[in-house]
């Protein structure tokens, strides 16, 4: 069996952590509206400016769903989804982060996102995107800073759920037990 010993973070180290965890979540938040910002003003709906020839553009559109424009016309409910995600992680972050340290990160990283493109929500009634992708007419939904903090921060997450487990459930693995007795 791998050594994947938990290196559980409290007092004094966890306050640490979550100080430096919650500056890349306020830089990557400042990021996001910031460069939201830019591409309301520099850039008319619609317009692109090419960067990466047949790949890469800075296109401006607004979205008033999630992502891929579902639920087109629910801001407020995502809105209001996003507001209780908030609120519930930041309730249960100790156990969702299980002592590890780029649990807290990943989380922290994912509500930069989410707090992201819920300002938009409540300010604009809509969320920017500018970031555009394509291969030559195939072209990835545009998306912002606050989606890629989004997706990083999952992934980080589910990486280390995969390759890190708790040691209860590494326990539980090696003798064959259900937790709990069941």
């Amino acid at each position: 069996m791998k050594n994947n010993k938990r290196i559980c973070v409290r007092g004094a180290e966890e306050f640490r952590l979550l100080r430096i965890a919650s500056g890349i979540a306020f830089f990557l938040l400042v990021i996001d509206q910031l460069t939201k910002l830019l591409a309301e003003q520099k850039l008319s709906q619609l317009q692109s400016i090419e960067i990466i020839p047949g790949f890469f553009s800075l296109t401006y559109v607004t979205n008033k769903g999630a992502a891929w424009g579902m639920f087109h016309g629910y801001g407020m409910v995502l809105f209001a989804i996003g507001a209780v995600v908030t609120v519930m992680a930041l309730c249960f972050l100790r156990k969702l982060c299980d002592g590890f340290r780029e649990r807290y990160i990943a989380i922290l990283v994912v509500l930069s996102g989410v707090i992201g493109n819920s300002i938009d929500r409540l300010w604009r009634g809509e969320v920017v995107d500018f970031l555009d992708f394509y291969i030559k007419k195939s072209h990835w939904p545009a998306f912002n800073i606050a989606d890629c903090a989004i997706c990083i921060g999952i992934g980080i997450y589910m990486l280390s759920v995969l390759l890190r487990p708790a040691p209860e459930a590494e326990k539980t693995a090696d003798n064959g037990t259900a937790p709990d007795g069941e």
